[in-house]
């Protein structure tokens, strides 16, 4: 505003001349009022993220600091095809993921490691050097004695440099899926030593650095160009240091060491002619700092993740233009905030100089020494000496005695930090189920359970084991089972009818994991099916008692023909499982399996395969087993068998019709004796068998007391005997 009405009337008055100094005096006078606090230093970055430029430097790193990187290699876009889906009667789906491989460099020294890495602000590694992505991470720190990356070996051949003295880090087809198909914004956490080593590793064979000149509060620092100058300068503003050349050699030293002792000057010398102290030799003058003054810090935080954080220097606010310092190191809070208060309180103290002329300079007074002189209190350093005809004038500024505050406190502030939350590992169990009468009924149904504790998991790749390779069969993307194992042991059941009463207790693998009540008619129509062990039941009401326990009261127990396991009961332990949606039906060649029958799934918390055994072999073919079993004997002596047929599929009995017959055709066995090797069989179309007397006699005479079974051929295999009695002993 200034500018505007002083241009106006300089123009008015003097004309363009008038105008022109109107401007000059106004824009003085705006930049007094407005204008915003300076900053002191290199800009800091806020969260510069990966980039490939010709020429771009690759910075050297100190301690723990976060930073970009550049990528120096990549492949193009990898597609692969997924089918998932296709249990309980779902349709299966197929999608496409992609992947990359890339390397990016990272350090133009040698590092100790990779800690957190973080990929379009969420973290894609954990503190626990755990990928939260499908992919592999190879670490390269950059020592004299470097391999090149095998990837990068096998793409560029023998064009492949082993970038030693560069630490870089190599992805191998990491997954795109949770990042848009592109390569996301990445950063990483690099850790390079000790922070407080910078000077001793930057000065090197330069000269020695004494202890006193450390940055013992450095976290971290990343030099990213200029020279040595530069950084001592940004050091020096937080951490004075003193460069001293003694017997050709260069030390660096902090403003408290011991060597720097306090001398004291002689009295000044008098001379009648100089720019100051004619009379006697000294002059003292006073700064202001109404302008222009340090009052904030802007620096790295480990704690807000590297981010920048800000500490205000104390004292009372004021109209006039402050300074903001930006230090491109890693500092916790309370150390930012002692250093800042150091700072602000040398600038402050350091306003007043004092001019003192001597008649012989001591060999070890130099720039950075400290002395007392006569007459005036306190303690004086050595800003800078000029040799006159006079003698030597020296510029002195007031020094802050080291230890001269109290500890303070200070918090960062509250941020946003992506969760690092553990991989599950993955479970897995592998089952054939009897056929529900959806899809073939000539199909090998197999299918695959796999879940993961409470906490982020991204699914499983399944494999079928063959010979030693392990074979593909589906991916289960992130879905979870519904899986658990039984608390205390599930009493048998002749599975006749609903057992209102009965209740069995599990626990679920993922806590989170939901179970839901139903009534009569969801019974009926097959809802909460779930295998216990061999056996298919059903459940009515599901009561959650915390920690991933629930109740389930009300069973339907023998479902699918599995009487037989329902009748022998299930010990505690046993694996229990929701049959819904979230099974995967597995693409199983049994031809090339060559009869094995071991399965595997590798997730992201896996190193190894997590392995298991197919359950329920053969069930998804098996006829279930006749029922309702009838031994009569007639009057002419003969024996009479019946039975009903049931069919897979027929999970539902249908009212005033026959169950569909499935198989290809009607055929029983009708067995005397064990039914792992009988003694005698008889074959019959039809769901009956007459022994005549004669048959019967002898069948008595040779077998006695051997049992009467019988069972269902199918298509494929035969169903579990119905056992009728035995014979007469």
């Amino acid at each position: 505003m200034a500018t505007v009405v002083l241009t106006t009337l300089g123009s008015l008055f003097g004309g363009p001349l008038g105008g022109a100094v109107g401007t000059l005096i106004g824009r003085q006078i705006d930049g007094a009022i407005i204008s915003g606090p300076k900053s002191e230093g290199p800009r800091l970055k806020d969260l510069a993220v990966s980039t490939s430029s010709y020429g771009q430097p690759i910075a050297r790193h100190y301690g723990s600091v976060r930073a970009a990187g550049t990528v120096i290699w990549a492949t193009d876009l990898k597609e692969t095809k997924q089918k998932s889906g296709g249990g309980k009667g779902r349709p299966s789906s197929t999608s496409y993921v992609y992947s990359v491989s890339f390397a990016v460099a990272l350090s133009s020294r040698p590092i100790e490691g990779i800690g957190r890495i973080w990929a379009d602000g969420n973290l894609l590694r954990g503190s626990g050097g755990d990928l939260k992505s499908s992919g592999a991470l190879r670490i390269h720190s950059g020592h004299g004695d470097q391999r090149p990356d095998p990837l990068l070996a096998a793409e560029l051949g023998d064009k492949c440099p082993a970038h030693r003295g560069c630490a870089y880090v190599v992805f191998e087809d990491l997954s795109l899926a949770d990042f848009g198909n592109r390569i996301p914004a990445l950063t990483f956490e690099i850790l390079a030593g000790d922070g407080a080593g910078l000077l001793p590793e930057m000065v090197g064979n330069l000269g020695s650095v004494d202890t006193s000149a450390l940055m013992d509060q450095l976290k971290g620092y990343s030099h990213d160009g200029g020279s040595l100058a530069g950084v001592l300068a940004q050091v020096d503003r937080l951490k004075p240091v003193v460069p001293l050349y003694r017997g050709g050699a260069l030390r660096l030293a902090g403003s408290s060491t011991a060597e720097q002792m306090t001398k004291s000057l002689p009295p000044p010398a008098t001379w009648d002619q100089g720019e100051f102290g004619r009379e006697d030799g000294r002059a003292r003058a006073r700064g202001s700092l109404t302008a222009n003054a340090l009052s904030a810090l802007r620096y790295y935080d480990p704690a807000r993740d590297y981010q920048p954080g800000m500490q205000r220097a104390e004292g009372g606010a004021t109209a006039t233009q402050r300074r903001t310092l930006e230090f491109p190191g890693v500092l916790s809070a309370q150390d930012a905030r002692m250093l800042l208060r150091e700072a602000s309180m040398r600038e402050a103290i350091g306003q007043e100089t004092l001019s003192w002329r001597v008649a012989q300079l001591d060999p070890a007074l130099g720039p950075g020494s400290k002395v007392k002189v006569p007459g005036i209190p306190g303690t004086w350093r050595v800003a800078e000496w000029e040799w006159r005809g006079a003698g030597i004038e020296l510029q002195l500024v007031r020094h802050l005695q080291q230890g001269a505050f109290h500890a303070v406190t200070s918090d960062p502030g509250d941020g946003w930090h992506p969760p690092d939350r553990e991989i599950g590992a993955t479970s897995l169990r592998v089952f054939e189920l009897p056929w529900d009468g959806h899809g073939s009924n000539e199909e090998v149904r197999i299918f695959g359970a796999t879940s993961a504790p409470a906490g982020p998991w991204a699914g499983a790749a399944l494999f079928a084991q063959q010979g030693t390779a392990l074979e593909p069969v589906g991916n289960s993307g992130p879905s979870r089972a519904t899986t658990g194992k039984l608390l205390q042991p599930l009493e048998p059941s002749p599975a006749h009818r609903f057992e209102q009463a009965a209740s069995l207790l599990v626990k679920m693998l993922d806590h989170s994991s939901e179970l839901v009540s139903t009534d009569s008619a969801g019974l009926a129509r097959g809802v909460n099916r779930m295998l216990v062990g061999e056996e298919v039941l059903q459940f009515a009401q599901a009561e959650p008692l915390g920690e991933g326990e629930w109740k389930l009261t009300g069973l339907l127990r023998g479902r699918g023909g599995s009487e037989r396991p329902a009748l022998a009961g299930h010990a505690a332990g046993s694996e229990a499982t929701l049959l819904d949606e979230d099974l995967l039906l597995l693409r199983v060649d049994l031809p090339a399996l060559a009869g094995s029958t071991e399965f595997a799934a590798i997730g992201l918390a896996e190193s190894e395969p997590v392995k298991a055994s197919l359950e329920n072999q053969g069930a998804s073919r098996r006829p279930p087993s006749p029922c309702h079993g009838c031994v009569r004997h007639t009057d002419d002596g003969a024996l009479a068998i019946s039975w009903t047929r049931r069919a897979r599929g027929g999970w539902i009995w249908q009212d005033e019709v026959e169950q569909p017959l499935v198989e290809r055709q009607e055929l029983y066995e009708v067995g005397i004796g064990p039914p792992s090797a009988p003694l005698r069989s008889f074959t019959t179309p039809t769901p009956d068998l007459v022994l005549g007397a004669a048959t019967l006699a002898d069948l008595t005479a040779t077998h006695p007391d051997s049992p009467i079974w019988v069972r269902q051929c199918g298509d494929y295999s035969k169903s579990q005997p119905l056992m009728l009695g035995h014979l007469a002993g």
